[in-house]
């Protein structure tokens, strides 16, 4: 639970730090903008895990799956009160501004790559949890 709820904060502070210092370093724009996506598939399926503790690292991918996507289609919904949401800061890094396969793709990446970090973190954070002592 610790190590992913590391991971999760470590991925909005990269993401953050990627998408207001990425262009000022010379890195090119669709690393910046794809980037920032795939972090941000990356964070969901680490919130996921956090609420779920539960489910199975499958399950997890596919529920942050359905989320990205849910997502990513509600762009499609133009109402003037939730343009000027989208607008913000805010609404541009929760929701987006415009509808791309581009990000589907991208946030499929980030979720992959976030299952495979979780599953490279999880026999850590157990090497660092005590065994249960059983009594002999």
């Amino acid at each position: 639970m610790t190590a992913r709820a590391c991971l999760f904060v470590g991925i909005i502070v990269a993401g953050l730090a990627l998408r207001h210092f990425g262009l000022g370093l010379g890195i090119p724009a669709s690393i910046v903008k794809y980037g920032g996506s795939v972090l941000w598939g990356a964070m969901v399926f680490f919130l996921v895990a956090i609420a779920s503790r539960r489910l199975s690292r499958l399950q997890i991918a596919s529920v942050s799956a359905l989320i990205a996507v849910g997502v990513e289609l509600f762009r499609l919904v133009h109402t003037p009160w939730l343009d000027a949401f989208r607008l913000t800061l805010a609404g541009a890094l929760l929701l987006g501004r415009i509808f791309s396969m581009w990000d589907i793709l991208s946030y499929a990446a980030g979720i992959w790559l976030a299952l495979l970090l979780d599953r490279l973190a999880g026999p850590i954070a157990a090497l660092k949890t005590p065994a249960p002592h059983s009594p002999s």
